[in-house]
Formats: C-alpha cells, structure tokens, sequence
C-alpha cells in the first residue's frame, strides 16, 4: 500500500487540479468545433498555432509563478493573475 499522508490536499490543490481539468476540457471543445485553428504571425514573427501558443502561455506561467515564489513568497494568487492575463496576451497577440 502507498502512504500518501504527507500529502496535503486542500482546496488550492484542489483548485489547481480543477482548473487544469477545465483548460483541457474547453481546448478540446474548442479543438473540436474548429480543428487546428488559423495559425497566425504574431509579434514574435514567427507563426504560431493554438497549440504553440497555449504551450507558450503554460511555460510562460510557470517562470512567473517561479519567480513570485522567489520574489514575494507562497501566496500565488496574484501570480495566478498575472498568468491568466499573460496567457490572455499570448492568445491575443502571440
């Protein structure tokens, strides 16, 4: 049997286990009402599709919640913030 008491499930976890969920669950919908998208030139000058700007986005949010980490502590809802609104850049301008 695996002990798993060390683990410390509480809401945010769950949170987070949620909102992974969601995002997977609304890209694939998004995926299937309209497969593979437009791939677009952005100001990276490079083209881009859903997928590389989604993984741009999941890189993107982990280095700032790295740093918040560092920087100011472990409270991350304000870097959750500046994730969504960085991952809403990305997907606009990317």
């Amino acid at each position: 049997m695996i002990d798993l008491s060390w683990m410390a499930w509480t809401w945010e976890t769950a949170a987070f286990f949620i909102s992974i969920a969601v995002l997977l669950v609304g890209m694939g919908v998004w995926e299937y009402v309209s497969p593979g998208g437009s791939p677009r030139y952005g100001i990276l000058r490079m083209t881009t599709t859903r997928g590389d700007r989604l993984f741009i986005s999941l890189l993107g949010s982990a280095f700032i919640n790295i740093a918040w980490l560092g920087l100011v502590g472990p409270s991350l809802w304000w870097a959750l913030a500046l994730s969504v609104v960085y991952a809403i850049g990305v997907f606009r301008f990317v």
